[in-house]
């Protein structure tokens, strides 16, 4: 199964800003990302970025970069737009994987790139991992997603859900990356953005407000640290 994955990098993230140039024990953030990406099954790693800062680092590690405009205002609009720039065909099996993912493993970029081939009927494939009360239930970071039996997605809030009538609240984290086609990831740019997607602040939200389906498997392994702000710097930092 050949598959691309493609590293969206943006320098100014609002609520902790240039983090992906931050150091994390020696190496910046972005590098950490990368390398683990590198240990997956893909036929190529790359990073896309606009930010001249970005791309300096990213070569000065050895990583393939594909620069993007400014344009985009979403991870997978800059994967689209360097799909073009590469001149992928659109049956290509990508995976996006946030550049701010610290500590994910290998292991879950092959298992969301083989969901995609299995599961016919996505649009998208992603994953998720259990959380409780004291994981984020009410962190606005922590990005939780409800599913049907079939493990297509239902709904993906910043908020609690699903609501815990009595007893102990648990659910499920989305973990940050996503496999499409390169013909799903162009297609994503033409949709409008919905109401869901703009008070929510999530993108994924788009595909179902379109009608797409989401397959969202069980991660095989924990996914690591998706850093956010100062406390998710220190914690990954401490790791």
């Amino acid at each position: 199964m050949a598959f691309t994955v493609i590293i969206p990098a943006r320098l100014r993230a609002t609520r902790l800003p240039g983090k992906l140039l931050l150091p994390i024990g020696g190496k910046p953030l972005l590098r950490h990302v990368y390398e683990r990406a590198c240990e997956s099954g893909a036929a190529r790693v790359l990073i896309a970025t606009d930010s001249d800062e970005i791309e300096q680092a990213a070569r000065g590690f050895g990583a393939e970069v594909a620069r993007t405009s400014s344009r985009p205002g979403s991870g997978t609009e800059r994967v689209a737009e360097a799909c073009e720039v590469l001149g992928l065909a659109g049956e290509e099996v990508v995976v996006n994987v946030q550049g701010d993912e610290f500590g994910l493993p290998a292991a879950l970029i092959d298992q969301v790139a083989g969901d995609l081939v299995r599961q016919r009927r996505a649009a998208v494939a992603t994953l998720r991992e259990a959380v409780d009360s004291g994981d984020g239930r009410d962190d606005p970071d922590t990005v939780k997603v409800v599913f049907d039996r079939e493990r297509f997605a239902l709904y993906f809030s910043r908020a609690a859900i699903p609501h815990a009538a009595g007893g102990a609240w648990r659910g499920w984290r989305h973990i940050g990356l996503y496999a499409y086609r390169v013909e799903f990831a162009l297609r994503f740019c033409r949709l409008s953005p919905g109401v869901l997607e703009r008070r929510e602040g999530l993108e994924q939200l788009r595909v179902l407000e379109h009608g797409y389906r989401i397959y969202v498997g069980e991660a095989v392994a924990a996914a690591g640290i998706g850093v956010d702000t100062e406390r998710d710097l220190l914690r990954a930092r401490e790791r």
